[in-house]
């Protein structure tokens, strides 16, 4: 069967890691749902207009594999004020399913809503010192259970190429780091 992933956006969503995300997840035929908090269309953190696929109120029903945010700011912060995201996140982690996050994502949104309690994370290191857990903040991308985070813009593909790793196999991951010249 093939595996889901959501990607929520919203106004200020780093595009870097929006499209690194859903790019390297749809390459791997991983079923990518870009669902917006906003409206359809959205500005991103540098000022590039993203269309998402639907608006969030209109998944909130389906059952994903993977909820994966993207950072940037406000971006970030648009995630963390949406109630039906946060829903959607708390019964994706208690049903231990997969759920990860990027650049600002794991404080203001994971964090923030008691979603890193007892994990090792790491962040963008502009605010990874927020990190209630600081033993792996330093690490590029971090796994610890169902949950995944990573630090940001520069490090999107490893981080995407792990979740693929983690949703179908490492072959799978390796093929499509091969395809893409990215040395893993």
């Amino acid at each position: 069967m093939r595996k889901k992933a959501l990607v929520p956006i919203a106004n200020g969503s780093e595009e870097i890691e929006l499209v690194g995300i859903v790019d390297t997840l749809r390459r791997a035929g991983i079923e990518v749902t870009v669902a917006s908090v906003d409206g359809i269309k959205i500005k991103a953190s540098r000022g590039m207009i993203i269309s998402a696929d639907i608006l969030l109120k209109e998944c909130n029903k389906l059952i994903f594999d993977l909820i994966v945010l993207p950072g940037g700011l406000p971006g970030a912060e648009h995630l963390r004020d949406s109630v039906l995201l946060t829903e959607m996140l708390k019964q994706q982690a208690d049903s231990g399913r997969y759920y990860a996050a990027i650049c600002a994502s794991p404080v203001i949104v994971l964090q923030t809503h008691g979603l890193l309690k007892d994990k090792k994370a790491t962040a963008h290191p502009a605010i990874a010192d927020n990190l209630a857990n600081q033993t792996a903040a330093k690490q590029k991308v971090v796994v610890d259970g169902n949950c995944i985070t990573s630090q940001g813009p520069g490090t999107v593909l490893e981080f995407s190429l792990k979740l693929i790793e983690l949703l179908i196999n490492k072959k799978t991951s390796r093929k499509i780091a091969e395809a893409m010249l990215i040395d893993h």
